[in-house]
């Protein structure tokens, strides 16, 4: 069982940045990949980037690249999104999740419970 808590989101201006943090519980954090997701108001949770268990393989929503940067601290087990350049259209609730395999369709295991990012113009 894994539980994960995100943490660090708020209310930005347009071209400002976050950093969202997600803390993991139990000790197999280093066995499990991780991704970061996002939900707009009435729309699809979607697929924001994704970080492979030793953090070598890293994949981007085109959306969000050149932007966002995930990373991951496994002794900290820990994983982070830092949010540069922030745009209205990033608003949404963040979510953190946690599989045993590298991937970016939302079929993960274990989810937080989201933490909100709004962007003002």
């Amino acid at each position: 069982q894994v539980q994960l808590v995100e943490s660090g989101g708020g209310l930005v201006q347009a071209g400002g940045s976050l950093r969202l943090t997600c803390a993991a519980s139990g000790r197999t954090f280093s066995s499990r990949a991780m991704g970061w997701f996002r939900q707009a108001p009435g729309k699809e949770r979607e697929f924001v980037a994704a970080i492979s268990r030793n953090g070598i393989s890293i994949y981007y929503a085109d959306s969000v690249k050149d932007r966002f940067f995930i990373s991951r601290d496994n002794a900290k087990s820990t994983v982070y999104l830092q949010m540069n350049i922030l745009k209205p259209e990033d608003t949404a609730v963040y979510y953190c999740a946690a599989r045993r395999s590298f991937g970016v369709t939302p079929d993960y295991e274990y989810w937080g419970q989201g933490t909100q990012v709004t962007v003002s113009s």
